[in-house]
C-alpha cells in the first residue's frame, strides 16, 4: 500500500517486463520464450483511491470521494444539483407546452428533455464510479452525445427566433428553411466527430482539457461561426422590424444569447492558465450552470402567459404570410397602436395625380384583424404629407 500525505499530484501506474538479476542487481527486459512455451497470465488486483480505506474518520474516508481523482472529485454533488433543477423544470415545461402547442414551445421541450437526460445518464456513471471505482463508461459517453444534441438544439431555437420566427413572422420562407438545415445539420455530425475524436485520439496521460486540442479548437470555431451567424440574421430581423416592443424585445434577446454563445471560447482561454487540479471542474461548472441558465431565461421567455406580450405563439388562419413579409420590409411604412387594421374611405380619396398617397400597412397590423372579431373601430385621420388628409376606418382584412 501506498500512501501519500503531501500535495495533490497526478499518480500513474506503468506495468513492464521485466526482471532483476540477482548476481548484478540489473533489470533486464522478460522474454517469455525463454522460460515458458506460452506468454504466462498474470492476476492482478490494483485499487488507486483518495483517502486511507483502513481509517474511516472524515479526514481520511469521503464515500463522495473515495475513488474519484482529485480533479474530478466533487462532481457527483454538481451532477445532483443540476438533476435536482431539471427535475423541477421538466413537469414545469411539459405542462407549459401543453397549454402553448407551438413549433418553438415544443422544440425546447425536446431540447430541455434531452439535457435532462444527458444528466441522469451522466449522473447514474458518476455515482457508479462513486461505489466501485469504475462506473459505465458507455452512459457517460451516451450523456455527452445527449448534451451536444441539447446544445445544438437550443442553438437552432436562437437561430429561429434570430430569423424572426413566432417574432415578426409566423412562417419561414422555404429557402431559408432549407439554408438553416444545410448548415445546422453539418454543424451537428461535426460535434459528435470531434467528440469522437478527443475521446479517442487524445492521450489520456496529458494534463491538458478538451479546448485545448485540435477537436476543441475546431468546436470553438464552429461556435464562434454560428454566432456571427446569428448577429446577422438578428440584424436582418431588426432592419425590417418597426414596432418598438419587439424591437426592444430582440435587443435584449440578441444581448443574451451572445453571452450564452462567447461565454465557451472565454472559459476555455482563460482556463489555460488554471492549475490542470482544477481546469477540469470549472470548465464543468462553468459550461453546466451556464446552460442551466440559459434553459430558464429561455422557460420564462416562453412561458404562456407572458410570451404573448413580444411573441407572436397563438397560430393565425391567414395563409398569405410570404406576402406579408414582403409588405412588412418596405421602406415606407404607416403604423399605429391600434390592433384594428385600417382602410381608406373611397369617398374622401379621390384619384388625382397630384395627390396620390401610398399607403402600406404593417404585417403585425393585418394579423391582428383576426382577433377583434369584426369589431369596428372609430376613424382615425392620417396625414401623410398631402395636400388632403386621409380618412381611415377601422374594418376587417376583407374590406382592403
Amino acid at each position: 500500500m501506498l500512501i501519500s500525505s503531501f500535495l495533490s499530484r497526478f499518480w500513474y501506474i506503468s506495468m513492464v517486463a521485466c526482471y532483476q538479476n540477482q548476481t548484478t542487481c540489473q533489470w533486464h527486459y522478460y522474454d517469455y520464450r525463454k522460460f515458458h512455451a506460452h506468454p504466462p497470465e498474470i492476476d492482478y488486483d490494483i485499487q488507486l483511491v483518495n483517502g486511507n480505506p483502513n481509517r474511516l474518520s472524515a479526514s481520511f474516508f469521503n464515500p463522495l470521494l473515495f475513488h474519484f481523482s482529485f480533479d474530478q472529485q466533487n462532481t457527483l454533488e454538481m451532477y445532483l444539483i443540476f438533476f435536482v433543477i431539471y427535475l423541477v423544470m421538466v413537469p414545469l415545461q411539459i405542462y407549459a407546452v401543453r397549454l402553448q402547442k407551438h413549433p418553438v414551445t415544443r422544440l425546447f421541450t425536446i431540447s430541455l428533455l434531452l439535457e435532462f437526460i444527458s444528466v441522469c445518464l451522466l449522473l447514474t456513471h458518476t455515482v457508479r464510479y462513486a461505489m466501485n471505482g469504475v462506473g459505465n463508461e458507455k452512459l457517460a459517453i451516451t450523456g455527452d452525445i445527449f448534451d451536444i444534441f441539447s446544445r445544438t438544439s437550443f442553438m437552432l431555437i436562437l437561430l429561429l427566433l434570430a430569423k424572426g420566427w413566432a417574432v415578426t413572422r409566423l412562417q419561414i420562407s422555404v429557402s431559408s428553411w432549407i439554408l438553416l438545415m444545410v448548415i445546422w445539420i453539418p454543424y451537428c455530425a461535426i460535434h459528435v466527430l470531434l467528440y469522437i475524436w478527443n475521446r479517442t485520439e487524445v492521450d489520456i496521460i496529458s494534463d491538458i482539457d478538451e479546448y485545448q486540442t485540435w477537436p476543441g479548437w475546431l468546436v470553438l470555431a464552429c461556435r464562434s461561426t454560428m454566432m456571427l451567424w446569428f448577429l446577422w440574421e438578428l440584424r436582418i430581423t431588426m432592419k425590417y422590424e418597426h414596432s418598438t416592443q419587439k424591437l426592444d424585445f430582440l435587443l435584449h434577446f440578441g444581448a443574451s444569447s451572445l453571452v450564452w454563445f462567447i461565454y465557451l471560447p472565454i472559459v476555455a482561454l482563460i482556463a489555460v492558465n488554471v492549475n490542470p487540479l482544477w481546469r477540469y471542474k470549472l470548465l464543468l461548472g462553468i459550461t453546466n450552470s451556464a446552460d442551466c441558465l440559459a434553459y430558464c431565461v429561455m422557460m420564462g421567455l416562453l412561458w404562456p402567459n407572458r410570451a404573448g406580450q413580444y411573441l407572436l405563439l397563438t397560430g393565425s388562419h391567414y395563409t398569405g404570410m410570404d406576402e406579408l413579409d414582403e409588405f412588412n420590409e418596405a421602406p415606407h411604412i404607416v403604423h399605429r397602436d391600434s390592433d384594428s387594421v385600417l382602410r381608406v374611405s373611397d369617398d374622401d380619396y379621390q384619384d388625382n395625380d397630384d395627390e396620390i398617397e401610398t399607403l402600406v400597412l404593417s404585417t403585425d397590423d393585418l394579423l391582428s384583424a383576426g382577433n377583434n372579431g369584426g369589431i369596428e373601430s372609430p376613424p382615425t385621420v392620417v396625414s401623410s404629407g398631402g395636400s388632403k388628409p386621409l380618412i381611415l376606418n377601422g374594418r376587417s382584412r376583407n374590406h382592403l
